[in-house]
């Protein structure tokens, strides 16, 4: 049976390719907004997905298999074992492990990408050194803000709570290697302001830009070295060795 070539199911899936062009102009626009405001900035527009509810309720007529091992059972002996170890081994020792891990760790994350969502579902998407303090975030956002001069503060959710400790860096404060904070201004409920806009006109034109990775064509790459043979080194044969005439050979 032939398909109907009306048919969704029928129709092929068509894949868009980026334009080289497109891509170089992103390029050109992104650096010239870290040049503006020093920092490497994105913007994009953030849905709100639904998720569908299902029920968790087992039927009746099911039965539990006490027998079964579930994931729970070894996430709880997993963590009784952790419990016992940890018991095993001297506060001294704990702290001393903790430290270590955390010192690692801390060595390993250099960079905090900040997504600060505005009430208009924009985003922006800021990149700054782990070791910075997060009144640095404060500052950049004074200038990329379509009002700077209203008060404005941010807060990360759930629950909600307002950032106040300007003097942690990103990493003690928890937002290394990437957080979410929300945007509001700070002004009596009623006011018009409030509504925005959020983003200057320069900092939204960057809006959907997206930077693709160029791929070097085999032109571009050095050609390989030739591979020269070596000479077969000179093997050592074994001297001839000389006829002699034995003593009861008479000729």
């Amino acid at each position: 049976m032939l398909a109907d070539p009306s048919s969704p199911t029928s129709k092929r899936t068509r894949f868009s390719f980026p334009d080289p062009m497109d891509s170089h102009l992103a390029t050109e626009k992104l650096d010239a907004a870290k040049q503006n405001y020093g920092r490497e900035i994105r913007v994009f527009e953030t849905t709100t997905a639904t998720i569908p509810q299902t029920s968790n309720v087992a039927s009746s007529s099911e039965e539990p298999d006490d027998m079964e091992f579930s994931t729970s059972d070894y996430y709880r002996v997993l963590a009784a074992k952790k419990i016992e170890d940890k018991r095993l081994k001297t506060k001294k020792i704990r702290d001393a492990e903790a430290a270590a891990k955390a010192a690692a760790s801390r060595s390993r994350i250099t960079k905090a990408v900040v997504r600060v969502r505005f009430p208009d579902n924009q985003t922006l998407e800021v990149t700054f050194d782990s070791s910075e303090p997060v009144q640095s975030l404060f500052d950049h956002l004074v200038k990329v803000v379509a009002q700077p001069d209203l008060p404005f503060y941010l807060y990360t959710i759930p629950p909600k709570k307002q950032i106040k400790d300007m003097s942690q860096d990103f990493y003690s404060a928890g937002f290394a290697p990437g957080a979410n904070v929300y945007f509001s201004y700070d002004l009596p409920q009623g006011d018009d302001r409030a509504q925005g806009p959020f983003l200057k006109e320069d900092v939204m034109a960057l809006k959907g830009l997206e930077v693709i990775p160029e791929q070097k064509s085999k032109l571009d790459q050095p050609a390989p070295e030739p591979i020269v043979a070596s000479a077969p080194a000179a093997q050592n044969l074994p001297a001839e060795k000389k006829m002699v005439k034995p003593k009861w050979l008479k000729m």
